[in-house]
């Protein structure tokens, strides 16, 4: 679950330009006008998230810490009938960022199971939580970071990236032909300057960028090359563009993108001021889900915005702690997200009916967006 170490996202608990309007367009909302029926869908391990749907929703893919003798993100197949899980990552290393292709029954996730450190890893993690020790939950971007892709019927798990540096958060084109995802092998694969070196040891999503690659891992290429961090690439449903969150510079501010598929046309569809990621466009095509923590780091709010980018974002949920990751199913009916709400240690996924008709017109009603850029 990609995020920036907490150090930084501390320096966005500040409100930002724009909140007073923000404040104002949605004092008379609440979170009912567009969810109903929310409801805890996992409730195994010590935390889970990321949950992503087969084309015809009746399963969804997910990340979890909860196998046994692994403190690390795994992958599992949930069945969203029954809500029986399997594991279908090779249940060792760390993984993240799991999707299914369309079509087929594979799925394509990241994972460092291939790192010969990995058992000294993990015995690392369980000591530091045994000692106290334990850092603050934070992404570490790990340069042994690989796309892979399974085949739940047969276990068959191929390796399709093989390049030092962090490879991930990968997702398919609808049609299952191309995968998008984000990089920083950049970074490793030619000589930095002292200053771009240190750069690196203090943060190494700076130099990640988004890269286009085949469903088999050939004809790569590369999307963006802007200082700062590009990630969390989804296409659009008819395929004709690319979401994503660029990080300005800074690393502290973040919004929502889009471009076509070869990475000309690229669109500022946020300007937020504030850590605004995850963003994800509706089956309708006519808006996109996002995260952000416009109100305090410590309350990330689902949000909205059109396609476009044209109005101010219309905050979606109203509840305490983390909310983010937002994903609808493919019927366009339904909600998945990852949230804190219950209160009680990391993340679960969370599910509810989704009120298509009221975003339409809450988005209809909301104020041009203000460009806040200056300020920025």
């Amino acid at each position: 679950m990609p995020r920036r170490p907490l150090v930084i996202a501390l320096a966005l608990a500040v409100l930002t330009p724009g909140f007073a309007s923000l404040a104002q367009s949605t004092s008379t909302a609440s979170e009912s006008d567009f969810l109903s029926r929310v409801r805890r869908v996992t409730y195994e391990g010590l935390r889970a998230g990321e949950g992503y749907f087969s084309p015809d929703g009746s399963q969804m893919v997910l990340q979890s810490e909860r196998e046994e003798g692994n403190p690390f993100y795994q992958i599992y197949l949930m069945d969203m009938m029954t809500g029986d899980s399997v594991l279908v990552s090779p249940g060792m290393g760390k993984t993240t960022c799991a999707f299914m292709r369309p079509g087929t029954g594979e799925i394509e996730f990241a994972s460092t199971h291939h790192d010969p450190m990995t058992e000294q890893y993990a015995a690392d993690e369980y000591e530091a939580r045994e000692t106290g020790n334990e850092r603050r939950y934070a992404w570490d971007y790990d340069p042994e970071m690989e796309i892979y892709v399974t085949d739940p019927a047969t276990g068959d798990v191929t390796r399709l990236s093989n390049a030092r540096g962090y490879d991930a958060e990968g997702s398919y084109s609808p049609d299952g032909e191309w995968i998008v995802f984000a990089s920083n092998r950049n970074a490793y694969n030619r000589d930095l300057t002292e200053e771009h070196q240190r750069l690196l040891e203090m943060d190494q999503s700076y130099f990640i960028d988004l890269f286009l690659m085949r469903a088999d891992g050939s004809e790569l290429r590369q999307l963006t090359e802007t200082p700062g961090y590009d990630g969390g690439p989804f296409f659009f449903p008819d395929g004709s563009r690319i979401i994503w969150r660029r990080f300005d510079e800074s690393g502290l501010i973040a919004d929502v993108w889009s471009m076509k598929p070869d990475g000309s046309d690229q669109r500022q569809l946020t300007d937020f001021g504030a850590m605004s990621w995850a963003p994800y466009v509706h089956p309708s095509g006519e808006y996109v889900l996002f995260a952000s923590n416009k109100l305090g780091f410590t309350n990330f709010e689902i949000f909205m915005v059109d396609v476009e980018g044209t109005k101010e974002p219309v905050q979606i949920t109203f509840t305490d702690r983390f909310d983010g990751l937002p994903v609808p199913t493919p019927d366009g009916k339904q909600l998945m997200w990852t949230s804190q709400r219950h209160g009680d240690g990391g993340g679960q996924l969370y599910m509810a009916d989704w009120n298509h008709e009221a975003a339409v017109a809450a988005l209809d009603a909301a104020p041009a967006r203000v460009d806040n850029s200056e300020n920025n």
